[in-house]
């Protein structure tokens, strides 16, 4: 056959071979293409216990289709794979305009009819499911999918419809903008209490003032948005009045991260992020910790400490909701990134400013109110699974741990 020039293939030509997998195929798959005036435009290769899956994207001259299908069909029958070829005239498949979005679904187990829900509220939105990939299969499975809907469609009806389904099929998930966009996102900042770190801290103080019932009460009514709360700090903070300094040292000791915090920072270190802590708890407990994690922004509040002993006051300006927004915004700034490419992370009603001015706002096994505010959601318990709804897979997060040991 004689090569041709193709300034302007008209046709598309998707290519899909399967079978038992053996070295040599995908140098057999090209070479049997080489001969024609071909562009690739796309190819994945998959292969699950032994059994491969590869498919290539073709541009081609539409004269040299039936050439093309019988050299590939004879290749199947030499080396024992079958094949699929679809020819498709390029005008006709581009005729809608299309916005691309990728979706994140992540469970602990992922049953079949909770991809199926989710196929069906993408179908209800005219929209495709053009490709998807497993990107991690522990601590929790998570697939993603890369969609196209119509541009006259409006993907944020698809995300809260998308939402809602998560809440009632025990899924995680998250769906945003596809494209160089998704992965520019540059800095991650995260509350702390029930977030980077399992407890309250607050809470641990007031145990040991034996006011712990007093206080438990107060920041549930504060998290769930019931009381404002520069007046919720306040009223538990006085009650810590008298407690020893002593006691921060005490609870610094029964403080644990969040399963997967370590990981989430040594990651997005090595991959150029920057990670932040914005927390309404207090300095004077967690900044070792953020210390010891190397982390690039720290605001929290600071208990007053005279002779010794706490006051009950805070040192300063309080750091409520809208701070916390400012200081996202503080942080974006003098690392010279848009809001667009900064995430925000937190589980109570203080958190939800900054969550709706970051790029995407996350609720992390947050109060109902929060997660129907929030972009998207994780019920899971590792923090690193705020890697998956970056688009960073299982493996890089591999190759960081082993570039670091």
């Amino acid at each position: 056959m004689i090569k041709q020039d193709l300034p302007h293939p008209t046709f598309t030509g998707l290519i899909l071979i399967s079978g038992a997998d053996a070295p040599g195929v995908t140098q057999s798959l090209f070479e049997t293409l080489s001969p024609f005036s071909i562009v690739v435009l796309d190819m994945e290769q998959v292969i699950i216990r032994g059994r491969l899956i590869l498919t290539t994207l073709i541009s081609l001259d539409p004269a040299h289709s039936d050439g093309i299908e019988d050299d590939l069909l004879a290749l199947g029958e030499r080396l024992g794979l079958d094949v699929a070829v679809d020819f498709t005239d390029v005008e006709r498949a581009q005729d809608e305009n299309t916005q691309a979005l990728q979706l994140v679904v992540l469970a602990k187990e992922l049953k079949p009819h909770a991809i199926a829900k989710v196929a069906s509220v993408i179908n209800a939105h005219k929209g495709n499911v053009e490709r998807f990939r497993r990107t991690a299969s522990y601590p929790v499975t998570a697939i993603e999918f890369d969609v196209a809907i119509p541009q006259s469609s409006n993907s944020r009806d698809l995300q809260r419809d998308l939402a809602d389904l998560a809440l009632t099929e025990g899924i995680d998930l998250a769906i945003e903008a596809g494209g160089l966009t998704r992965r520019s996102k540059r800095i991650v900042l995260l509350d702390m209490d029930s977030t980077f770190i399992q407890q309250e801290v607050i809470d641990l103080l007031a145990e040991d003032a034996g006011v712990g019932d007093q206080v438990k009460a107060i920041t549930e009514s504060a998290m769930k948005g019931e009381l404002d709360f520069k007046q919720s700090l306040s009223a538990r903070t006085a009650l810590l009045a008298g407690l020893p300094e002593s006691a921060i040292v005490n609870i610094r000791e029964r403080i644990t991260l969040t399963p997967g915090a370590r990981t989430l920072v040594r990651t997005l270190h090595r991959l150029g992020h920057k990670v932040g802590i914005v927390s309404g708890g207090f300095t004077n407990v967690i900044e070792p910790i953020i210390e010891e994690m190397r982390l690039d922004f720290f605001r929290a509040n600071t208990l007053e400490i005279v002779d010794g002993k706490l006051t009950g006051k805070i040192v300063g300006d309080i750091v409520d909701r809208a701070a916390k927004a400012r200081f996202l915004e503080e942080f974006a700034k003098a690392e010279g990134v848009a809001l667009t490419q900064t995430i925000a992370v937190g589980d109570g009603a203080n958190d939800l400013d900054m969550l709706k001015a970051a790029g995407l706002g996350i609720a992390f096994n947050a109060k109902p109110s929060v997660k129907a505010q929030a972009d998207a959601s994780l019920n899971t318990p590792y923090l690193d699974s705020i890697l998956y709804l970056m688009g960073i897979p299982r493996e890089e997060i591999e190759a960081a741990d082993k570039a670091d040991s």
